[in-house]
C-alpha cells in the first residue's frame, strides 16, 4: 500500500469516527423493564444503558448515568417528586439528581466541533501524466475541497441540530423534578444522575 493510499484511509477512517450521530427515541412507556424495588408502597422499575453513539461516549467522559424510570403509586396520598420521594442507592445515600436542562447541556453533541471540516476547503484533487521525458507533471487540479470542506461541516451541524433537538424534547417531556404522582398513578420519567457507576437504585419515601 502505498503512502497515499495509507494517509487516505487513515483520512477516510478519522471522517467516518467524528461524524454527528443520530437519537435513537428512548420512550420510557415501552421498555421492559427487569430492575425493580419497592419502598413503603412506593414501586420503582429502571433501566440504564439507554443511549449509544456519542451521546453513550459523553455519559461516559461527564460522569453521568441516564436512567429511565417508572414510578407507581400505590400509597393513599399524593407524592412530589424531589420532595416526598426520593432516589437513593440501596447504601441508603442519596443519588445526586441533575434537572433534566442540566442533563441536555452536559450529553448534547456540540455542533461547532464539527465546523473543523472547513480545513478541508483549500484541499485540491490533482491528476498527473507523464511528458515527452519521463517525468510526472500536473495535468489538471479539481478544487473538491470547496465542496468536502462546507458540505460535511453543513450537513453534520444539521445532523447534530436535529438528534440534539430530538434528545431534549424527550428530557423535557419525561421531566419528574418537582412532579406530582398521585394516588394509585403510574409515572415515567427520564432522570441523569452524577454518577460513574451503574449502582441498584431505590427511593425514600418521606
Amino acid at each position: 500500500m502505498t503512502l497515499f493510499k495509507k494517509v487516505l484511509l487513515c483520512f477516510s477512517v478519522t471522517l467516518l469516527l467524528n461524524c454527528a450521530s443520530g437519537y435513537e427515541i428512548i420512550a420510557p412507556k415501552s421498555i421492559n423493564y427487569i430492575s425493580k424495588i419497592e419502598t413503603e408502597n412506593v414501586k420503582l422499575e429502571y433501566k440504564y444503558n439507554l443511549l449509544d453513539k456519542k451521546y453513550a461516549k459523553k455519559e461516559l467522559k461527564k460522569g453521568v448515568k441516564l436512567v429511565a424510570v417508572k414510578i407507581s403509586n400505590n400509597t393513599t396520598r399524593d407524592l412530589v417528586f424531589g420532595k416526598d420521594i426520593k432516589l437513593t442507592y440501596l447504601n441508603g445515600s442519596e443519588a445526586f439528581v441533575m434537572e433534566n436542562e442540566t442533563v441536555f447541556k452536559t450529553l448534547k453533541q456540540s455542533t461547532a466541533s464539527y465546523l473543523f471540516y472547513l480545513l478541508l476547503t483549500p484541499m485540491n484533487l490533482y491528476t498527473y501524466k507523464t511528458n515527452n521525458y519521463g517525468v510526472q507533471e500536473t495535468n489538471s487540479s479539481t478544487p473538491i475541497g470547496l465542496i468536502i470542506g462546507p458540505g460535511l461541516a453543513g450537513g453534520n451541524m444539521i445532523a447534530a441540530g436535529s438528534a440534539n433537538k430530538k434528545f431534549e424534547s424527550e428530557l423535557l417531556n419525561y421531566n419528574l423534578n418537582g412532579t406530582i404522582i398521585k394516588k394509585e398513578e403510574v409515572k415515567y420519567g427520564l432522570i441523569g444522575i452524577r454518577t460513574n457507576s451503574f449502582e441498584s437504585l431505590k427511593l425514600k419515601v418521606e
